[in-house]
């Protein structure tokens, strides 16, 4: 169990269900991978949530923007799939750091009740809480989604593969298949 205050690369984690992922997710990415040695983006199973795409396929979109976002900043990302209690997963991936976006004020009670809880599960990873970017602050993966199915442009939310796949997904679902 890492313990506070400790040596070594400082190895942060980006959880969250990324259904889809938007440009929202994308600017907290960057701006954590300045701060850290190492980042590892956790896509949760979460299927309580009704996710749009299955976990393979979000795990892929995530992936395959960050490759750009790495060489921007020059901080090795990865992306992994978890399942389960999120400090598990902190612990085996050796996370001194969990990365949590804040959007508005109203993120900010639920973000702060969990990071509470985090820390008593495990003192020795810290929450680092970062304001979305003025232009993403609005940005909700769950807005995306009831958009999109409704038939609206969320081409200005999320990186161009997503917004190829949700509209492919999109046109099978309205096909019948």
């Amino acid at each position: 169990m890492p313990e506070a205050g400790r040596s070594g690369p400082r190895i942060g984690l980006y959880p969250g269900t990324f259904d889809p992922v938007t440009n929202g997710h994308l600017d907290v990415i960057g701006r954590a991978a300045r701060l850290l040695d190492r980042l590892v983006v956790g896509v949760a199973m979460n299927a309580g949530k009704g996710p749009l795409f299955p976990l393979e396929e979000r795990v892929e979109l995530v992936r395959a923007e960050m490759a750009a976002v790495s060489g921007r900043t020059g901080t090795p990302i990865e992306v992994q799939p978890f399942g389960g209690l999120l400090m598990h997963f902190a612990q085996a991936i050796g996370a001194s750091v969990i990365v949590r976006g804040l959007r508005a004020v109203s993120d900010f009670d639920y973000e702060f009740a969990m990071a509470g809880m985090n820390y008593r599960l495990d003192a020795g990873i810290e929450t680092v809480f970062l304001m979305a970017s003025e232009r993403h602050q609005f940005i909700q993966s769950r807005f995306v989604k009831e958009i999109a199915l409704l038939g609206g442009d969320i081409a200005s939310f999320v990186p161009p593969l997503t917004l190829q796949r949700t509209r492919a997904l999109l046109a099978r679902t309205e096909d019948g298949g």
